[in-house]
C-alpha cells in the first residue's frame, strides 16, 4: 500500500512541477509611453532580454488575441525591416500581439507600398516611433554589391546598389541602405510633417543574426 501512495505523490508532484513549467508569465507593459526615446529605451532593453534568453516572454495568449480583435490594435512602434527568416521582428524585440507594426521587404527597401504602410503605422495608428532594421547577412545587400539579381528582383538590388559607393563593403552598405531607407520615407510630407512636429522619431539600426543583438545608430 505505501508502495503505491509513494508512486502517486511522484506522479502528482511530477504533473505540479510540469504544469508550472508551463505557466511562464508575460512581460509586463509599460501603461504608457512619454516619447519616441522612452519607446527607444525599452524596445533595446527588451532586445538584451531576447537575446540572453532565446525566446519571447511577449502576450501571444488567447486573451490577447480576444483583446486586440475587439478593441483594435494601438502598436508603439513601426519596425521596417527584410523579409529575411532569420529576422523575426517581434522576437528580437520580444513583442507580443498588439505591439508592434512591422513592414518587411527584402532588403528593407521602401518603395510606394511600404511609405504607405508606414504612413499608416504612424499616422492613423499613432506609432511614435519608425525603425529601419537592416541586418548582417543580407542576401538583399550582398546582391546588390556583386551584381546578379534579374527580374523584378533587381528593382530591389537597384534601390540598393544605387546608393553604395564604390569599394564599400557589406557592412558599411548595409548602414548605407538603412540610411537611404530612412530618406525614402522622410520624402513623405505627413511623416515630415510629424517628424518636424517631434511626434515621431526614425531611427535606423541594424541586427546580428547571430548573437540576436540590435545596434542602433547614433
Amino acid at each position: 500500500m505505501r508502495k503505491w501512495i509513494s508512486i502517486l505523490l511522484v506522479c502528482l508532484i511530477a504533473v505540479g512541477l510540469s504544469g508550472c513549467a508551463g505557466a511562464e508569465k508575460t512581460k509586463e507593459l509599460p501603461a504608457n509611453f512619454a516619447d519616441a526615446q522612452s519607446i527607444l529605451d525599452y524596445l533595446e532593453q527588451q532586445n538584451e532580454i531576447f537575446a540572453k534568453a532565446g525566446k519571447n516572454s511577449g502576450d501571444l495568449s488567447k486573451d490577447k488575441r480576444a483583446d486586440t480583435a475587439e478593441n483594435g490594435q494601438h502598436p508603439y512602434a513601426v519596425i521596417v525591416t527584410c523579409s529575411d527568416s532569420r529576422v523575426p521582428a517581434e522576437h528580437i524585440f520580444n513583442a507580443g500581439i498588439g505591439e508592434l507594426f512591422v513592414i518587411r521587404t527584402a532588403g528593407n527597401v521602401i518603395g510606394d507600398h511600404a511609405l504607405g504602410s508606414v504612413e499608416y503605422g504612424v499616422e492613423h495608428l499613432g506609432a511614435k516611433l519608425v525603425i529601419v532594421l537592416g541586418h548582417t547577412h543580407c542576401g538583399a545587400v550582398d546582391a546588390a554589391l556583386n551584381g546578379g539579381a534579374h527580374g523584378a528582383i533587381a528593382t530591389i538590388t537597384d534601390e540598393i546598389s544605387a546608393c553604395l559607393p564604390a569599394g564599400c563593403d557589406a557592412r558599411e552598405a548595409e548602414k548605407l541602405n538603412v540610411e537611404n531607407s530612412i530618406s525614402r520615407i522622410m520624402e513623405s510630407e505627413m511623416i515630415a510633417e510629424l517628424a518636424k512636429k517631434g511626434e515621431t522619431c526614425i531611427v535606423g539600426a541594424i541586427y546580428n543574426i547571430e548573437s540576436g543583438t540590435v545596434e542602433f545608430f547614433d
